[in-house]
Parts: structure tokens; sequence; C-alpha cells
């Protein structure tokens, strides 16, 4: 007798209780009571009986107007033609008996058909179905409670997987998430280990996303940036490229990839440099279907083409025969054939939905070769079995699953499908399969010759930055060095011809030792042009610290040796010329050399406070990237070393204010003694000239090298050319005409060379002695004649110092000795110019 209607609404409310208290963990056995009270079903002796008929309960929405319908309508003729071949194997004892609950992919209605199915059907062993993922999850949540296990072959959301909230639910198709290991090893094959994520905000993407980034970082492989969209894509798409992501591992549904591939196509982010993997579960020519932008097909087109997709792959594409005795495409022209039949169309799960049902003929079979042997070993010979044991049973004979099925190989790991995951490439407008993803074996089997990729190589997983040193161009050092090597020629020249005639009267007045501090300072910064055109691309790193101290150390010391003998020399001839009050004054070579070495001490002792304090490192200083000129995907990031420390600034302002100052100095005597040009003092001239020309070009090599420091070459020419002219310009001043002279012959005896002064001076007749220590050659002029002295006071001036700059000389080459009496006495105290003219006629020689 049928219950009433009443009453079945009361174990309705009754059932939903005990579902909800199943769900919180309560797992009273209240399934017992609603077969008790329904009192229809099988006995616990259904295991003993051949050609018993075995109920499966089966769950999918079937109305024609609920979400996902048409995935049933296309398993059915899978599931009877499944039942079919178990029934002609001949090798179970009993007959599966589906009965189909519709779901109707509602929540609601679907635990009102999973309640039916408990209360009012027959007493099933376990549970075939699961579409729609929020019924599903609904279900599986309370199967522990109520001892039964549930089997999907469509259920793909990655939420079933949690197997403390789901533990007695299987499916035979992979999960979402069962691509993710196929995806890291598909990146690791073509060794791209910098990727980012395009994911929809939407749970179902959400969850995929999260284990793929878990399977990434196992992989060591670097998650450049992870982007999330509602419903415009663009921003996200603009700052993956900003982010310079090249591999773009994206989640989204088919309506919206057509605005993402849009998006790529005005960012121009697709072509060679970039590679799209999308999921491939998409209908066909979905591009088409779900084209709501406002780009053209041929478009979308282009910006998908090369695109990979990864899904899971619906039958197995080897020809093996599987547990039914046939191979997938066997089986597959049989399913159409029935299909065809029925007038339903095609679903992609069918395959797994048939090898389901033989997953639960080979559970049951096995669950039934178990209590059987359990009843024959009981002792007692009184044994019995409840529902929890069964499932208890079920569950792990489930867990013990493997065999070779229409998809592939059927086996599961905690309750989850290994299957296959397949590869596929969009190649002109259509997708092409590119290889397939054993999750079992974990290997990835790839087409030979299938994937094509928009370059000539797979796309590189970010920009590849090659850093270029801006290094000194060769050339340009060959020139540089083979000048500076002739110029060292030259000052050797100099220097054989200094020393070879240091004994001669002439090169002895001029201070040949003097000299050969110019041409030391000369050749020494000649040499630190060598040091300055090395970097890092002829020298080691630690080398090149040490590069930047030893060239600033002979630079340095270089311009001090050389400018400081010259100072010294023009400061000479300043201190004797401007003598007005005519007293004899001897400087000696010996006073020259202590103010050179009082300058190179001040060198040394600013050199080594900086190298103590803040001693000169190699820096790397790196410029924007630049395009490859060879059009490889690549970018160039130009660098270049530097030598510099921490309060660099600082140290250049003291060196720079040091020979600022002495350079100063140095203009200005050379600027007061501009008009000795007697050839008594033959090189003075020429040394103020060297005062000049070095102080303007340092002054302007400074100023442009320090504009040009991130142009090395420009740099290097700069200060390789200021330091040849001024070196060279200084040599040749000083040694050029004494070389000159030398070579024509005019070098004469000391004492030979008459300089005559072009006037004789007037006396009057009130002369006075203006030096009581020295013999008065000169009376003072008459007061009358005195605006006519006026006119001749250089003239004046010359005469009287001649004499001194003479005596100032002779001590130095053993010539007159210093306690002499001065030239300037008068001709009868003298037996050389007792006969002189009235005219001064005085013998000096050139410096």
């Amino acid at each position: 007798m049928a219950p009433s209607r009443r009453d079945c609404r009361c174990d309705m409310i009754f059932l939903s209780g005990c579902l909800l208290l199943s769900v919180l963990g309560f797992h009273p056995a209240l399934a017992k009571v609603c077969n008790d009270y329904t009192r229809h079903g099988l006995d616990n002796n259904w295991y003993t009986r051949d050609g018993e008929k075995l109920p499966i309960m089966v769950l999918m929405p079937m109305n024609e107007s609920a979400l996902m319908s048409s995935i049933s309508q296309g398993i059915e003729p899978a599931v009877q033609l499944a039942i079919q071949h178990i029934r002609e194997s001949r090798q179970y004892s009993f007959s599966l008996i589906t009965k189909i609950y519709d779901t109707e992919c509602d929540n609601a209605k679907g635990l009102r058909a999973f309640f039916d199915a408990i209360c009012y059907g027959p007493k099933h062993l376990m549970i075939f179905g699961g579409v729609c993922p929020s019924v599903t999850s609904i279900i599986a949540e309370s199967l522990e409670g109520w001892n039964l296990v549930q089997l999907s072959f469509a259920a793909t959301t990655p939420v079933l997987a949690d197997r403390k909230k789901y533990p007695n639910f299987f499916r035979t198709v992979p999960s979402d998430n069962a691509v993710n290991p196929a995806v890291v090893k598909f990146l690791n094959y073509y060794n791209w280990s910098r990727v980012g994520t395009l994911t929809q905000d939407v749970q179902r993407f959400s969850e995929v996303r999260n284990d793929l980034t878990n399977e990434l970082e196992k992989a060591d492989i670097q998650i450049a940036d992870t982007e999330s969209f509602s419903n415009d894509p663009c921003v996200n798409v603009k700052k993956l490229k900003d982010n310079d992501v090249r591999i773009i591992i994206g989640q989204f549904d088919e309506n919206l990839a057509a605005k993402v591939f849009c998006c790529a196509y005005n960012l121009n982010m697709y072509g060679s440099k970039y590679q799209w993997i999308i999921p491939g579960w998409y209908q066909g020519n979905w591009w088409e279907q779900a084209n709501s932008t406002n780009c053209t097909t041929k478009k979308l087109l282009t910006a998908m083409e090369g695109y990979i997709s990864v899904d899971f792959e619906p039958l197995s594409a080897k020809q093996i025969n599987g547990i039914s005795g046939r191979t997938p495409q066997e089986y597959e022209r049989e399913y159409n054939r029935e299909r065809e039949q029925k007038g339903v169309e095609a679903s992609k799960f069918h395959g797994f939905a048939y090898d389901g049902m033989w997953v639960i003929a080979k559970t049951l079979t096995r669950v039934m070769e178990l209590l059987r042997h359990k009843e024959r070993h009981d002792m007692y010979h009184n044994f019995t079995v409840d529902d929890r044991e069964v499932g208890k049973m079920v569950l792990d004979v489930m867990n013990e699953t493997n065999f070779f099925g229409v998809t592939g190989q059927v086996m599961f790991r905690n309750g989850e499908r290994m299957g296959t995951i397949k590869f596929t490439q969009f190649q002109e407008g259509q997708e092409v399969k590119v290889g397939e993803y054993n999750a079992i074996a974990d290997v990835l089997d790839l087409i030979n010759n299938t994937i094509r990729f928009q370059g000539v190589e797979p796309p590189k997983d970010r920009t590849f930055v090659r850093l270029q040193r801006r290094q000194i161009n060769v050339p340009l050092y060959s020139i540089l060095s083979t000048i500076t090597i002739l110029g060292m020629l030259m000052g050797g020249a100099f220097l054989f011809f200094n020393i070879k005639n240091r004994n001669h009267r002439l090169i002895k007045m001029s201070s040949p030792y003097m000299n050969n501090l110019i041409i030391l300072g000369g050749m020494l910064s000649y040499a630190s042009i060598f040091l300055f055109g090395l970097d890092g691309s002829f020298v080691s790193d630690k080398e090149f610290e040490t590069l930047c101290t030893v060239r600033t150390w002979i630079l340095i010391v270089g311009y001090t040796t050389a400018f400081g003998a010259m100072f010294a020399k023009t400061w000479r001839v300043h201190a004797i010329f401007k003598n007005v009050k005519m007293k004899k004054k001897i400087i000696k070579d010996q006073k020259l050399f202590i103010i050179v070495g009082g300058m190179l001490l001040i060198d040394l002792c600013i050199l080594i406070c900086w190298q103590i304090v803040d001693p000169l490192k190699r820096t790397v200083e790196e410029y924007s990237l630049e395009a490859d000129p060879q059009g490889r995907d690549i970018s160039i990031r130009p660098f270049l070393e530097h030598c510099e420390n921490t309060h660099m600034t600082i140290w250049l302002g003291i060196v720079y204010a040091y020979k600022g100052l002495l350079m100063l100095f140095g203009c200005f005597l050379a600027w007061e003694t501009r008009n000795v040009s007697i050839p008594a003092l033959n090189d003075s001239k020429y040394i103020g000239m060297s005062v000049y020309n070095v102080g303007i070009m340092c002054i302007i090599g400074a100023a442009v090298s320090f504009l040009t420091r991130d142009q090395p070459n420009v740099q290097f020419c700069i200060v390789a050319l200021v330091i040849i002219f001024c070196s060279t310009i200084t040599l040749c001043l000083v040694f050029v005409p004494k070389v000159s002279t030398a070579m024509y012959g005019l070098i004469q005896p000391y004492g030979e060379r008459i300089v005559e002064v072009s006037e004789r001076l007037k006396f009057t007749q009130n002369q006075k002695k203006e030096d009581s220590k020295t013999s008065t050659s000169v009376t003072s002029v008459n007061q009358a004649n005195t605006s006519r002295l006026d006119g001749l006071h250089i003239q004046r001036r010359l005469s009287l110092q001649l004499p001194i700059l003479h005596h100032a000389y002779l001590p130095s080459i053993g010539g007159v000795d210093a306690s002499c009496s001065s030239p300037t006495s008068s001709p009868a105290s003298s037996p050389h110019h007792r006969h002189m003219p009235p005219s001064y006629r005085v013998m000096v020689s050139g410096l």
C-alpha cells in the first residue's frame, strides 16, 4: 500500500532535516528509517544471488529547458550502450538497472529528486551522475551519512576535490584542476619559467587559478603578474604587457575570450613574442558566436593565431581494445549510431559516462566477491552485512579501480580521475591537436612538427635583456694610442737630447734638471691615456678598480710634475724680472726642486687620504632598454663603468680647487713675463705659452668630459686629445727651439752673443748711488729729463736687471762666483769693462 500524500510531505520534511544533519557532520542511521518506512528494495542478501538486478540512481538534468540538459541528453545513449555491452560480455552475474532522476540543474529540485530516490525508489547501491556543480556539491556532501558512493561523469568543478568535505565522491572526468600539471609540464618543455595569469572573476576560474599557482610554485616557475577582471579585460591585459609578461595563462569563458583577444590585438600582444594558453572546452567557432567587441572577426583571428588550448581528452586516441573489447574508435561509431537514432546531439562527456558504468560494474562485482568470501569463511554461519559496511567496501574498491576504457586508463587518486589532457593549437582558423599529457605516467607527448609558432623559435618568456658595455672603440683606442706612443717617443728624444747636452752652457743655463721634470711629467701624462682607454672588456672588475686608482695617481702626479717645473721656472723669471730694487738675486735649481717637491707632497697627501678614507670603486650605470639592432627578440641595456666613490664631488672639488689655484697663479706669472722675449731668456715666453695652453685646455677638457660621461668614446677622445695636446705643445715649446738651435749650429761659446741696448742712457751731473753694497754703474737721471726717462722706463729696467740675471745663473754653471762684484760696477773697477763704451754691453746666455 502506497503512503498517502500527507505522509510523503512529512517524510520530505523529515528527510530534509536528515540531510541537514548529515551535512553538518551528524550521521545517524536515517537511511534505514526511510527504507524501513517504504519497505521496498533489495534485501541484505543481494550479493548471494546471480542474475540479480542491481538498481543504480542516476542524477542529471533531463528537462530541455534546464541548464546543461544537452549534456544529459547526449549521455543517455552512452549509458544504455554501456549496460548493453556489460550484459553482452557475460562476465558479470547481475544486471544494472538505471533510474534517472531529473535534477533540472536546480538545488531545490535536485534535492527533491534525491529524496524521492532515497525514500520511494529501490535501495540503490550507488549514485551515478551529477552534472551541475551546485546540485552535485550539495548532494555529495551528505553521501557519507547515507552510506552511498557517487560517481560523476561531468562535474569538473575543483571544489569537489576536497576529500574531507566530499569523501564519498568520485568522478571519471578529470577536474578543471587536472589541466594544471599538464600546463606546468608544457611550460617546462619550452623552458618557460616566467608567466602571467589572466582570470575571470568567477569562482570556477579562481579555484583553478589558485591551484595553478601552487603547481607553478612547486615547479619554481615565476608568476610575474596575476590579473583578474569581471567584464572589461583591457586594463588588465595592458598591465600584463607593462610587466613584460610574454606567456599568458588565461581562465575565462568564450564570451570574454573574444574581448581578451580584441584587447590583445589593440595592444599588439600577439605574434612571435607572445603565447596565450586558454581553456580548451569552448564550443566550435566560439569567436563568431561570442564576438560582442568592436574588433572584426579578421582581427580576432589574427590575435588568436597560435594560441594553445588545454582540456581533457574526451576519447583516447590509442587503437587499443578496452575493457569492453572495443577500441575507442569502434565505440564512438556505435555511440554515434545510437544517438542519431534518438535524434540527440553528442556530448563531450559520453565517453566518461560509458567508462563510469563499467567502473560501477567492476566495483559491484568486486564487492560481491568480498562479501561472498566473508560469508564462506564465517565460522558462525550467520553472516550479515549492513549498509555502512557495504558503503565502506564500495569506497575501498573504487580506489583500486584500474582498467583501460574508451577515455584511456581509468584509475583514481583520492577520488580524482587520472586522465589524459590534450593540447590543441589554433592554426589558420581551426584547432589542431598538437600533443597530450598522461597524468598517470606524468609524461607529455607532443606530436612532431605540429606546433607552429609565429616566429622561427618559441616565444621567450620575458624580454631577455642583454647587457652591453659601452666601451671604447678599438680603432679609436688604437689611433690615440699610436699618437700617444709617438708623443712618448718624442719626449724620449727630447730627454735624450737634454741629457746628452746637459753640460753645454746653453742647456745648462736653461736648468736641464727642471727640463727633465717637464719631460717626465709629460711622459706620465701620456701613459695615463693607455689606462683611461681600458675598461671591463679588457680587465676584470677587481683589476678595473685598481686601474681607477692607478690612472688617477699617474695623471695627477704627471700633471703636477710637468706643470710644477714650468711654474717654478716662470716664477724664477718673474722674481728676477720684478726685482725693482735692482739687488742681486740668486735663485738656484735646488729651490725650484723644493717648489716642485712641495706641490707633489700636497698631491700625495690628498691622494693618500682619498685612497684610505674613500677609495675609488667600480660602479655601473645602466641606461634604458634599446631594441636589438639585428632584430632579435631581445633588448639591449647599455651600461657604463665608472670610477666613483661615496664623496666623489668633495674629492674632485679639492683637487680642482688646488690645481685651479696653481693654474691661475701660473697664468698670472706667464702674463707678467709675457714681454720677456730676449735671447738671454729664450724659453720664458714659451713656458708662459705652455701655461696658458695647459690652463685653457684643462678647463675645456674637464667641462666637456663631465658633459659626455655617458659617451665613453667621445669622453675618451676629448681627454686623450687634451692630454696629448697639452703635453706635446709643452714639450715642443720648451725643447724645439733648443733642438732647432743645435741643428743649425747656432749654439756659440758663452759670452759671444752680445745684446745691444737700443739706446744709450744719459745721466745728469746729480748722479747718486743706488746701492751702497754694489758698485754704481748708473747714475740717476737729471730731474730736468724726468719726462724723457718715463718713456725709456722699460729699457732702463731691462738694462739694470740683465746683469742681475747674468749673475743669478752663473753660480749654477761654475761661472763668476756669487761674491764677485756686480756687473753693474763702474768700468774702472773691472779690467774687462774698463774699455767698454758708455753704452752697456751685457753678456748673458739664454735659458
